[in-house]
This record gives C-alpha cells, structure tokens and sequence, in this order.
C-alpha cells in the first residue's frame, strides 16, 4: 500500500497518541499500589505534572480507605479529587505556590509512626514544583539558578544535582522527614534512563551526588551563584541521604519512556511499517539529534541499511536546547529536533516525522510538538521565511505554526518525556 501524505500523517499522530495513552496513571497506577494499610493512616503526597490525575486514580482504586495528603500540579493540570488537596504551581521556574506546596508536604509526613502508609505520587517536574528553599535561601535564589541552569544546556541529571542541594525536600530529604512510616513512591518517569533519585530531583531516594558534584556542574557551565548559594553549596555537613539510609523507602515505577515506545512499535507493525527503537534515552542538543535521526532515515530510505522500508525509527528522550544571543523566537526541544531533522533532510522524498512532548507541552507555550513532511521546508520558504535563521533565532514554533503543523493538545496529565516517530515510505 502507499504511503502518501495524508496517510503518513495520520500513522504518526496515532503513534504519538498511543504513547501518550499507554503512560495514563488512570490505566496503570492501581496495578502498582502496595497492600493497604492496617491499624495506621495513609497521607498521600506528590509534585509533578501528572500529581493531581495520580491521585484521583489513587482515591478511585482505594474507594474503602481513609486518605489524607497534599499532591503539587502545574497551573491548569489540577483535576477534582474528593479527599487530598491539590495545590497548583509554576513550572519550570517555582514560584510562591512551589514553595507553599514543598513545604505542605513536609509538614504532612511529619510525626507519622511505623503503622502509618506514606504514598508519594511523582512525575515530571516535581522538582520545579517542589521549591522548599534550603535554611539560608530565598526562593528568588532558587529562581535565578533555575533560569540558569534551564539557558545553559545543562542536562535534566545535571539541573536535578544542583536543586537537590538546594532543597529542604529533595534528594530523600522527604523520605527522611517521614521516618519511620513506610514510604511507597509511585512513580512516572520523564527522565533518560527512569533513575529514580533523578525523577523530581528524587525526594523519596536517596541521593548518590553531593554539594562537590553541585559546585562542579556550575562551574564547568559558567554559571556564577548567588552568595546564599555559594555560601549553601559549601556546607558539605548537611549533606542528602545517601544509599542505604533510607531502608523505609521503596520505588515503584508505573509509566516509562520505553513502556510508550514499544506500544507504539506494536502499533506500527500493526500498519505495515518496521519499527526500530533507537532509545529511549536519547539526550544532546535537539538540532543535532535531528541531524543524526535524518542520516539514518535515509540510509533505510536508500540502501535499506539497518531495516528495510516502509518502516519507523522510534526514540525518546530529553534533548537540550542551548539558547544563543539570537534566541528571540518560541520554541522547544522537539520542535527544535524536528527543524534540525528538516534542514539535514532537504526535502528528501518519503520521509516524515513527528515529535512532541508527551506532556502536552513542548517549551514554554501551548505547543505539545510538529508533525514534518517532505515538503515543510518548501512551504515555510514559500511564504519568504528563512528556515535556518528561525533555528538560531530558537523560533522552531514559529516555524511550524507557520504552515500549520504545529500540535496543541492541552495538557495531556502524564509525561514520559519527550516521544519520536520518523516514518520512511
């Protein structure tokens, strides 16, 4: 059968569709949960994007049990529940909220004994949402190294090293604040290689960094700390749990990135196309993994070397973006792979693409990601733009919403991070 356009493009939204669908905490989380507790209390606690939707799963898998808590959610991510708060905040910089919801969290998991059940429900961008300043910092400290490190090109391992240092919550400092109840931290990973002390910054997991690792990573990306933070970088004593300290503590992960690749490798062989995964943990500059992606694509596209057509290339992943001087447009890491896998393919015939963040939310507006087709370069230059200086100027959203390409979804409620599908006819 031939793949046309019309044809290509609806293979490749399903595909992303799936994903997104196989990583919802409505389908998944009741499967993870621990025997419930007996004779003791049950506080539910949480940050992250997907916090809110895990905890209404929470309360309609456990209808019989008394639950009590706090969850942490992006604005506009917030869904009703009947018995735990919910407590919206900024993403990806913290504001007053992230502050107010860390420290909620703190205060509920406080006195519990060992009969009482700590349910810690995390996803992507808990550590944004989870901003409880270290003694001696200010949250317009934890802020501007927030900005920083987002500008930097620094990986989300990286960032989560120097938070975790900062933090009242995180690195395990959660976990050890509610000892000697029994912690289960369910958990959706957006993170290259699903490390649990990375998700969120990790603040039921004990943490294997350190105030040296901090410093470091700040120095190697020239950037220059606040005093407080300098000064708080220094206090190697009051260092995070490390492993082994927190035998109370226990991870289970409900949703990853490689769980989303293979439903959507099962659903491509379903359409007649071959898949191959080629990771879920891709990370490096976005517009140089699209370069990569492009060189493989047309080596099955032309010598069909290492699968033969029709087939997909999958992968996932956190890409960065390094914002230049020139960095006045809109954009995100999948837009930005995506505008870099256009201009390495030049038009070739018979290649298509989609990315997008299974968030819903590619950057910083309400693009999720693009679709690409052969001709998206033909048709942005046909309108006068200049592909290349929008990929300097970061206006990859530009790019696409300018012939229409660009996907708003909405907030999708999950997130296992960034999803790739190229589909070579």
């Amino acid at each position: 059968m031939t793949w046309d356009d019309a044809r290509a493009r609806v293979a490749l939204r399903r595909l992303f569709d799936t994903a997104v669908a196989v990583s919802d905490p409505r389908r998944v989380l009741a499967a993870h949960l621990p025997a419930k507790p007996i004779g003791g209390r049950c506080i539910v606690v949480g940050g992250g994007k997907s916090a809110a939707v895990m905890a209404a799963a929470l309360e309609d898998a456990w209808p019989d049990v008394v639950l009590e808590g706090t969850v942490v959610t992006r604005y506009g991510h917030a869904v009703p529940t009947r018995h735990i708060e919910v407590i919206e905040a900024s993403h990806p910089v913290p504001d007053a909220n992230s502050e107010r919801g860390a420290r909620r969290l703190l205060e509920r998991v406080r006195g519990l004994g060992p009969r009482d059940l700590v349910i810690a429900l995390m996803s992507g961008g808990a550590s944004a949402l989870l901003a409880a300043p270290a003694p001696g910092l200010s949250l317009n400290d934890k802020q501007a190294i927030n900005r920083a490190l987002l500008a930097s090109g620094a990986n989300i391992g990286e960032m989560n090293t120097v938070r975790k240092h900062l933090s009242a919550i995180k690195g395990g400092r959660l976990a050890a604040a509610a000892a000697p109840a029994q912690v289960v931290t369910l958990a959706i990973s957006d993170v290259p290689g699903d490390d649990p002390a990375v998700i969120g910054s990790g603040p039921t997991v004990p943490d294997p960094t350190t105030f040296a690792d901090a410093r470091a990573l700040l120095e190697r990306y020239g950037i220059t700390p606040s005093p407080a933070i300098a000064a708080r970088l220094r206090q190697d004593a009051d260092e995070t749990p490390k492993p082994g300290s927190l035998p109370h503590s226990d991870f289970r992960m409900i949703a990853t990135p490689m769980m989303a690749l293979r439903a959507a490798a099962e659903l491509a062989r379903g359409m007649g196309l071959t898949p191959l995964i080629l990771g879920d943990a891709l990370e490096g500059e976005a517009r140089e993994v699209g370069i990569v992606h492009a060189g493989i694509a047309r080596s099955i596209r032309v010598h069909g070397e290492p699968v033969t057509s029709p087939a997909v290339l999958l992968s996932g992943g956190e890409t960065t973006v390094t914002l230049g001087s020139n960095a006045t447009g809109r954009g995100g890491r999948n837009t930005t792979f995506l505008l870099g896998l256009a201009l390495a393919l030049e038009g070739t015939g018979g290649i298509w693409g989609i990315a997008g963040d299974t968030d819903g939310i590619d950057g910083m507006d309400d693009v999720a990601g693009a679709i690409l087709a052969p001709d998206t370069l033909a048709r942005v230059r046909a309108k006068g733009l200049d592909p290349r200086g929008m990929l300097t100027a970061h206006d990859s959203h530009g790019f696409f919403d300018a012939v229409g390409d660009a996907i708003r979804i909405g907030p999708t409620l999950t997130n296992v991070n960034d999803f790739r599908a190229i589909l070579i006819a």
